[in-house]
């Protein structure tokens, strides 16, 4: 299955600016979208379905620009606790700030930021003025006052109508956020009660990727969705509401169902009519199970992706960030799909490289070994390992790029001129504790080789077809490396093993 696409990218985008329009047209041309999932860079999505562009809603929303408005929400909480982006590693508030730049890239501009469940946190305020300083809107929005039961005070001045209202002028406004619990929904309802405390008619609806409703609850896909937030304790179910409503299947995610009464209830309270939908699927206008072309490739990287989250949760747990509990709940899907981390091509060759290095007496290497492997794009399994010189990821890659680029193997590509000056700078002046070069540090020496090094050059013009590429490690990588690979573009694991005893590694 390497290589092969099972998701039809263009049907999607057809479909899903088919759909939107469609129910914007359902509630008088005025639409609150909200947007769930990564709306730039949404990794997970093209991991698990092999032909979806990760910026695919980016590409929605330049078809819908003319006729959309977009707001950016963000927790305080999540401001204020600096929580992290696991595949960029920055935290929420600078990915904030990211995507607005990256929305202004593929020419689109925000109509405003909200910080939502603010109560009056020193470093939202810090981001607020941030914002504020450079033209950005910003709207602060309290914790909503009787939410979630009492529903008489939620929908009246002291609930929704004490949160500013933001003027709009497009038919769709779409709500993004970074991650999930960013105050979408509340920002969404908010402005739906305004609307209609000012005689204008809007409604509301939402695009979640995952999990796909008109997949099997134990699709790999939606258990893949499943494997992504077990974290968050998240888990997929039938549909109640519409099973009841339309004697029909449908999968939906638990937060989503238990919400969903008090969501209606809310919309009924706002509307004072009945409630347009049913379920919380009817509230969905996702078309990706539509455009999937191929169930068996979809199935098998969604398999992938549960065994690559298993390391992901078991490495936060040794490094203190993920508790027992996810690391068990992430074993447990991959037992129910009757996977495990063996079945990962690149888990077994590291592990065998590491052992024979560590075996290798003429090394000469003091410490640990730390072995890693790769899988090109023709299904070829590549190995490296440290040494005195350099760390496995810097090996890695290096023998990576002599195979793609058809170099042998012996063929230094690196100017033992510019390791010896790198490794001076390191010890005498940057006082580190070690001159083994880390991947970044080795990528800016094979760009200054390939200056003056055909070899050198050549390997530098392989190194994007490198980019999805299946990579393990066994030991978890520096920042230096993850940095590294991460740029690259690979999908990274490792075994929740530290390289050395140090509690600080820069």
């Amino acid at each position: 299955m390497l290589g092969k696409t099972g998701f039809d990218g263009e049907q999607y985008l057809k479909e899903q600016s088919q759909a939107i329009l469609k129910r914007m047209e359902k509630f008088g041309n005025k639409l609150y979208l909200e947007f769930g999932g990564k709306l730039l860079f949404d990794y997970h999505a093209s991991r698990v379905l092999p032909g979806f562009d990760p910026n695919v809603k980016m590409q929605l929303l330049r078809q819908l620009k003319e006729q959309a408005d977009i707001i950016l929400c963000i927790y305080a909480g999540d401001i204020e606790r600096k929580k992290v982006r696991a595949d960029f590693g920055i935290t929420y508030d600078a990915d904030a700030l990211k995507l607005i730049d990256d929305l202004r890239e593929w020419g689109i501009d925000i109509l405003a930021v909200v910080i939502t469940r603010f109560e009056g946190q020193l470093s939202a305020d810090l981001f607020k003025n941030r914002l504020e300083r450079r033209g950005v809107r910003v709207y602060t929005h309290r914790f909503t006052k009787g939410y979630p039961t009492d529903v008489d005070v939620i929908v009246s001045d002291e609930g929704y109508g004490a949160n500013t209202f933001i003027e709009t002028e497009q038919p769709l406004v779409v709500i993004t956020g970074p991650g999930p619990g960013s105050g979408k929904l509340a920002t969404c309802l908010s402005q739906l009660y305004h609307h209609h405390t000012r005689g204008m008619k809007a409604g509301y609806a939402k695009l979640e990727t995952f999990p796909i409703w008109n997949l099997p609850l134990k699709h790999p896909v939606n258990v893949a969705y499943e494997a992504a937030t077990a974290d968050l304790g998240d888990f997929n179910q039938i549909d109640p509401f519409h099973l009841s409503a339309y004697h029909n299947n449908t999968v939906n995610y638990n937060r989503d169902v238990e919400v969903f009464p008090v969501v209606r209830r809310i919309l009924q309270k706002i509307t004072g009519a009945e409630s347009p939908y049913q379920s919380p699927t009817d509230m969905g206008v996702n078309r990706a199970g539509f455009a999937i072309t191929d169930d068996a490739a979809v199935q098998e990287a969604a398999k992938q992706e549960v065994i690559r989250r298993y390391f992901r949760y078991a490495c936060e747990y040794a490094m203190g960030l993920a508790d027992r509990k996810t690391v068990e709940r992430s074993k447990l899907l991959m037992q129910e799909l009757d996977i495990g981390p063996e079945d990962r091509a690149t888990v077994e060759p590291a592990k065998q490289a590491a052992t024979e290095a560590q075996h290798n007496s003429n090394k000469g290497h003091a410490g640990v070994v730390c072995g890693a492997a790769i899988q090109l794009p023709d299904g070829a399994i590549v190995t490296g390992t440290n040494s005195a010189l350099m760390h496995s990821a810097s090996g890695l890659v290096l023998n990576a790029t002599k195979k793609l680029a058809g170099i042998p193997s012996k063929t230094h590509l690196l100017s033992p001129n510019v390791i010896q000056s790198i490794a001076k700078l390191k010890n005498d002046v940057m006082n580190a504790k070690s001159a083994s070069l880390d991947l970044g540090e080795t990528l800016i020496a094979l760009s200054i080789s390939a200056t003056t090094d055909p070899p050198a050059r050549l390997a530098t013009e392989k190194l994007k077809a490198l980019r999805g590429c299946e990579v393990h490690m066994t030991h978890i990588p520096t920042p230096g490396d993850e940095a590294g690979l991460r740029r690259l573009g690979v999908n990274l694991t490792s075994e929740p093993n530290f390289a050395s005893k140090d509690l600080f590694v820069s």
